[in-house]
């Protein structure tokens, strides 16, 4: 058995978490390789070290004072170090990288704001390594660059080159004792730090599973399980899902169900490696496993999700089915714009597209109207912003007779009005456009119509 483990920012935000982190290592001999977070809040007040780290790197991009931020941050290594009683050199080498960063070329300032930013991460993994040493156990701080991380150039949002698994693979099994990783950014073949987008730090443990070929791929945060609906909506829930396909998390994080986000599980969603979602915590407790394939029952909800701030865009014409190329080029206009879409519910003389608001603010829809006016002639364009998607989500539902009708009695109980209804082609979920202050009316009245029995 070959485990790879990957700790957030609140697994590490302190000396005591950082114990806890090195007990779960410690009681299991299959987890080799660690992956950590910068760390992140002690409190509900505080601030992660990776928005000290950004505003740090703001402030010497404007030419302001960037002394007082950048104390902030050493003394969060320090009190760390100081209560797990480090040597006193670790911090000043912390501080030291710091100011050699925080100095560097600004000639470019995509690539300052990733060096500054990975420097969360990077730091982390020297100190975690440095307090398994302190109790006598052998451990190593893993370089990204000698490890063959390698990235593309797209600083803030870079992707792993292929030929990285290799040499990952290669090297980090010759790695003596527990590797730590630092998460979140790798070099790019010009050998400048590049970072992934923020929650990095999953997407280099899926990676480094991919790579290694891992049994399991642990990723510990700050919840005993996945929650088949948002606690904030429905406190009352307290059975969390044992075990869900990672088809079905695709689903649900899509309508921001926010345990990580989807794409950053992808190496190992690919290689198929088992994702067990843990809590630091409460290690003892078994969390949520997603898996490729599961046992499930006819008819079965494994989760509902939602997320709002969603725009409609309705065109009418008449005879619009029997234009060719209308759907083509209406696309085309969107792309222009750099404008994606997430859903093209049509009807024979209409057709609407679903956008994500922040993707179309009020220059891009004036932008994209008068081409559509001018170029698809319509009878009528709409756009409605102030809508919410939900999703219903099971695998058994696929094999279930009125498992929509269930829904939408539910909502129309509710007193809440569907916008829009869409079955997915995999039909393991059925998503309800409504307005968005419906959402969470809505979500209450389908957890009960699905999961009160």
């Amino acid at each position: 058995m070959f485990k790879v483990c990957k700790f957030g920012g609140s697994s590490l935000a302190d000396a005591a978490q950082v114990r806890k982190v090195c007990d779960i290592i410690l009681a299991d001999s299959a987890r080799r390789i660690v992956v950590v977070s910068a760390p992140g809040k002690r409190h509900s007040n505080d601030i992660k070290v990776t928005d000290l780290l950004i505003c740090c790197a703001a402030k010497a991009l404007a030419g302001e004072d960037y002394q007082e931020v950048l104390q902030a941050i050493v003394v969060r290594y320090a009190e760390i170090a100081a209560e797990l009683a480090l040597p006193t050199t670790l911090v000043d080498e912390i501080a030291a990288d710091l100011q050699r960063r925080v100095t560097g070329s600004r000639a470019h300032a995509g690539m300052f704001q990733d060096s500054m930013k990975a420097a969360g991460e990077d730091n982390s993994a020297r100190l975690v390594a440095a307090a398994f040493k302190a109790r006598g156990v052998v451990a190593t701080y893993v370089d990204p660059k000698e490890a063959g991380m390698r990235l593309t150039n797209e600083f803030g949002n870079a992707q792993l080159l292929s030929d990285s698994y290799p040499l990952l693979e290669s090297y980090l099994k010759k790695v003596d004792g527990i590797a730590v990783f630092p998460g979140f950014f790798g070099y790019t073949l010009a050998g400048e730090v590049a970072t992934f987008p923020r929650g990095g730090s999953d997407i280099t443990g899926a990676i480094l599973a991919a790579a290694v070929k891992a049994d399991v791929y642990e990723n510990f945060t700050d919840v005993d399980s996945v929650y088949p609906v948002d606690p904030r909506i429905v406190p009352e829930v307290k059975k969390g899902i044992a075990v869900m396909t990672f088809r079905e998390m695709r689903e649900l994080a899509y309508a921001g169900f926010g345990v990580f986000h989807d794409e950053a599980v992808l190496p190992a969603v690919r290689a198929g490696i088992p994702i067990n979602i843990r809590n630091t915590n409460h290690p003892e407790a078994p969390g949520t496993m997603l898996v490729v394939k599961r046992d499930y029952d006819c008819c079965a909800v494994v989760g509902i999700a939602s997320d709002d701030g969603f725009v409609h865009l309705y065109i009418d014409k008449y005879l619009l089915n029997r234009e060719v190329g209308l759907g083509r080029r209406l696309l085309q206009i969107l792309e222009s714009e750099k404008v994606s879409w997430e859903h093209m519910p049509t009807g024979i003389d209409n057709i609407s597209v679903i956008i994500r608001g922040d993707a179309f603010d009020k220059d891009r829809e004036e932008r994209v109207l008068k081409r559509i006016h001018e170029e698809l002639k319509p009878d009528n364009v709409l756009v409605e912003r102030d809508h919410a998607i939900i999703m219903v989500v099971g695998e058994g539902m696929q094999y279930a007779v009125g498992m929509s009708a269930r829904a939408t009695r539910a909502l129309a109980d509710a007193g809440v009005n569907i916008e829009m209804l869409n079955q997915g082609a995999s039909e393991i979920s059925v998503m309800f456009g409504v307005r968005s202050a419906d959402r969470i009316k809505a979500v209450r009245a389908l957890y009960y119509a699905f999961f009160n029995s």
